[in-house]
């Protein structure tokens, strides 16, 4: 299950248009105290490198346009909870001159293109998934500790209006198991005015992911009072993302986006998920933008 704002929070990047993408974060992370450390760091260090970046921009392509945005986000506090954090949201994105903005999507993972040819873009992937603990969860299971989350990515943009994208991560700390979403979005747009998007999501995890966020062994079902389970892996959601921006006039703007996943499979079933969390998976945000153009 992909969250917003996984942070991912959701960073919101880079979404007008779907032309060469200059730069985007989408980060999650369910530990509110780490979101707020990382953005926090994330954001003054965009501010301090920003002067460097409009000059450099600026010398070698006669110009861009640099686009930061801050607002707050809701998302559940693990995958399968009932229950909410809020946490920022950030936004950063560049373009060329009068180029629009790249479209990203909401609740995909930080990247960037190494590989663009025919409307195919090739690259590195990066997420993270923050802690859980006891008091979290409501019941005595073991902690799932703090999940980094290298991968790739792979995204085809068949039309100007429709994109089709997949990711896999490999989980190097905390859960250690692989996980997916491939994703398919319809764009709609008028230059950099308005955007809006809308797709489905399938959501895909091995069996060690599961075991950590959804299985509970029998001594822990001793401890927890919950039925041991031996979750297998498969896909564990399905869902859809819509986002939406707009122009409020030169510099301000708006950025939102709603995100429902409903979980299936081993991880629906899972005493987790049904005693104690929901199978319903919900997350929204919603900032303001302001737009720096150096010629």
């Amino acid at each position: 299950m992909e969250r917003p704002g996984k942070l991912r929070v959701l960073c919101l990047a880079g979404r007008k248009g779907i032309g060469p993408r200059q730069q985007g974060v989408t980060v999650l992370d369910h530990s509110p105290l780490f979101r707020r450390t990382v953005w926090t760091v994330g954001a003054l260090s965009l501010v301090i490198a920003l002067p460097a970046f409009a000059q450099s921009a600026e010398e070698e392509l006669g110009g861009v346009r640099t686009r930061i945005g801050l607002g707050a986000q809701v998302y559940p506090s693990y995958p399968g909870s009932d229950r909410f954090d809020v946490g920022p949201m950030f936004d950063f994105d560049r373009a060329r001159g009068d180029e629009p903005f790249g479209f990203e999507a909401a609740d995909e993972s930080f990247g960037f293109s190494v590989i663009e040819a025919g409307g195919i873009r090739v690259g590195p992937a990066l997420n993270f998934e923050g802690a859980r603990n006891a008091d979290d969860v409501g019941a005595l299971l073991p902690k799932v500790k703090f999940s980094l989350e290298p991968g790739a990515f792979v995204s085809f943009d068949m039309s100007d209006n429709f994109r089709l994208r997949g990711e896999m991560r490999k989980g190097v700390t905390g859960h250690k198991g692989w996980v997916g979403m491939a994703s398919a979005d319809y764009i709609a747009r008028d230059g950099d005015d308005w955007l809006f998007s809308v797709g489905p999501r399938v959501s895909w995890s091995d069996n060690r992911y599961h075991d950590a966020w959804f299985g509970i062994a029998p001594a822990d079902a001793i401890a927890s009072g919950l039925p041991a389970y031996n979750p297998g892996g498969g896909i564990h959601a399905v869902g859809a993302t819509a986002s939406f921006e707009t122009a409020l006039g030169p510099r301000w703007g708006i950025a939102a986006y709603a995100k429902y996943d409903r979980l299936v499979g081993d991880a629906a079933d899972s005493p987790v998920v049904r005693v104690l969390g929901s199978r319903d998976q919900f997350s929204g945000g919603l900032g303001l933008t302001y737009l720096f153009e150096h010629r």
